[in-house]
């Protein structure tokens, strides 16, 4: 059931859902301002005991973020068993949603890179791994701009995909690195790294480089496939663009881009020379 208020705000209806939290369009009445009011789901701590504070830790890590391409948080409180966060309201809807046409324009894929990467650095520069970077989890304004969103707790919400070695869903199989995969928990921000490949690969082509028929079969295609040729599936491409998504694709983190802005930079040089 949808509530009709939460904290102060005016529910309007529920625009998104996942196993851990709900997510509704409401309006705050001081300022009559539309806001997005995320809502942990009870059954998250009979799941994960430690989701409340995961769940505190995103409030408090969009908070120190600040940046510009960061989906900003208004509020954070509770209404009995109810923990909600108040956040800016993204009326443009998700990059998934635009993939479903198919891939972007060169320039398009070239912004988002952009924008998307450069919150995603100062990100790792502050020790935050975002561990769930994917098309759902970019969100457009009204004016087109891209934000990356679901910082701390989005690695639970996917409840039918991604694997802990606890039973807790982290990430998304689609987008998760081998080490990921494989519950390395010293992970870092080359994991992002090969997310935000994937991600990209998606951009250019308009398909997944690895798919399988079962969370085990893409796995195992993570693990061990090559990765696909983006000129193969788009013969209209240059060349270098293989290069980069191999490099940031690689499957083991040292032979990756070490950083965010060296997959931007490149990405910036080819987009232009296109």
């Amino acid at each position: 059931m949808t509530p009709q208020r939460i904290g102060r705000y005016k529910v309007l209806e529920e625009i998104g859902r996942g196993g851990m939290a709900a997510v509704y369009l409401a309006e705050d009445p001081l300022i009559r301002r539309k806001v997005a009011v995320k809502v942990l789901a009870m059954q998250a701590l009979d799941v994960d005991p430690n989701f409340y504070e995961r769940f505190q830790q995103e409030a408090e890590t969009i908070a120190a973020l600040e940046h510009s391409a960061v989906i900003p948080i208004y509020d954070f409180g509770h209404q009995g068993d109810l923990s909600y966060i108040v956040m800016r309201y993204m009326p443009g809807g998700t990059l998934e949603d635009r993939l479903q046409n198919g891939a972007l324009p060169l320039e398009e894929v070239g912004f988002i890179m952009e924008r998307v990467g450069s919150a995603l650095a100062e990100a790792h520069e502050k020790g935050i791994l975002h561990r769930d970077i994917k098309p759902a989890n970019i969100l457009f304004n009204g004016r087109n701009e891209p934000f990356l969103s679901d910082f701390g707790t989005a690695k639970n919400l996917q409840a039918a995909k991604g694997i802990t070695g606890t039973g807790v869903m982290i990430g998304t199989v689609e987008y998760m690195s081998p080490e990921q995969i494989q519950g390395n928990k010293e992970m870092d921000g080359r994991t992002d790294i090969y997310a935000l490949g994937i991600v990209l690969f998606f951009m250019l082509t308009g398909q997944l480089p690895f798919k399988g028929d079962s969370i085990v079969s893409i796995v195992m295609a993570h693990l061990n496939n090559p990765v696909p040729s983006v000129q193969a599936a788009i013969p209209t491409l240059r060349p270098p663009w293989d290069n980069i998504l191999h490099k940031a694709l690689a499957k083991k983190p040292e032979d990756r881009y070490q950083t965010v802005d060296e997959l931007v930079q490149a990405v910036r040089e080819l987009v232009k020379r296109s």
